[in-house]
């Protein structure tokens, strides 16, 4: 009985916090948020707004080739509109563009409507990945681009997509890293990114920051290198998710502990 309960919870939770896109969608903000502590320019109403773009930008990813796609795009324009009256509110213009701009950028990635779009470019998807997170935690969140932060997110994320490309290596119709160099040196090159961006976290973020991010590096290090293909999805979609949270999970206990 208790296993059956279980996994039944296990069931609920996947289909209705990770399948919505919901778990990503926090984790980004979680990392986002952990940014904005450093600079001192935390404010609810941006942690919304990154939440809501996340959030609206992975499920028109997942489900725009599903039959709920009315309902789907809905749910976007829904988003959309939560973000726009965030900005328009507690913002300025330059925001609003910075947001357009990403949004953009989200949509190039994986569209129906698009012949030829980012994801089918062999190798680069973990890069653009990176690269549209990174824009996040260092040019939306903030109020001026921070070459520092976007070098930390950008390293540190796009070594979180490659085990995912692992996971997708069998059924992946785009070359990618795990089908090319193979799974083992795929977990090398993701430790050598993770690494690197804990160097530049070391120089650049203040103490307490860094120390949370290098904290983070090291628990995320073991997800990376027992994942493998037969994995459940779960390991994943959850496990592997929750690493973005990490520095700033890391950062809370490290003030707790300073007091």
């Amino acid at each position: 009985m208790i296993i059956f309960v279980y996994m039944l919870d296990l069931k609920i939770i996947k289909k209705y916090i990770i399948d919505s896109q919901i778990y990503v969608s926090l984790m980004g903000s979680f990392l986002a948020s952990f940014f904005m502590l450093e600079q001192n320019t935390f404010r609810f109403p941006s942690f919304f707004l990154i939440f809501f773009t996340y959030f609206g930008g992975y499920i028109y990813t997942k489900y725009q080739y599903s039959k709920r796609m009315m309902q789907i795009l809905f749910l976007c324009a829904i988003a959309g509109i939560i973000c726009a009256v965030l900005i328009i509110q507690n913002h300025n213009i330059e925001r609003l563009y910075k947001w357009m701009v990403i949004c953009l950028l989200g949509l190039l990635y994986n569209s129906y409507f698009l012949k030829i779009n980012v994801r089918k470019i062999p190798l680069f998807k973990i890069f653009y990945v990176g690269f549209i997170w990174g824009l996040m935690d260092a040019w939306l969140s903030l109020q001026e681009f921070h070459w520092s932060i976007f070098g930390v997110s950008f390293l540190f994320i796009t070594a979180l997509v490659l085990p995912f490309d692992i996971r997708d290596m069998k059924n992946e119709t785009v070359l990618i890293f795990p089908n090319m160099i193979g799974v083992r040196n795929t977990k090398i090159l993701a430790a050598i990114l993770l690494i690197a961006s804990g160097f530049i976290a070391y120089f650049y973020l203040q103490p307490i920051f860094a120390l949370a991010f290098i904290l983070s590096i090291l628990c995320t290090l073991p997800f990376v290198f027992y994942s493998k293909n037969s994995l459940p999805d779960a390991y994943f979609s959850f496990g592997v998710e929750s690493c973005s949270a990490f520095p700033l999970l890391f950062y809370v206990l490290l003030r707790i502990i300073s007091y």
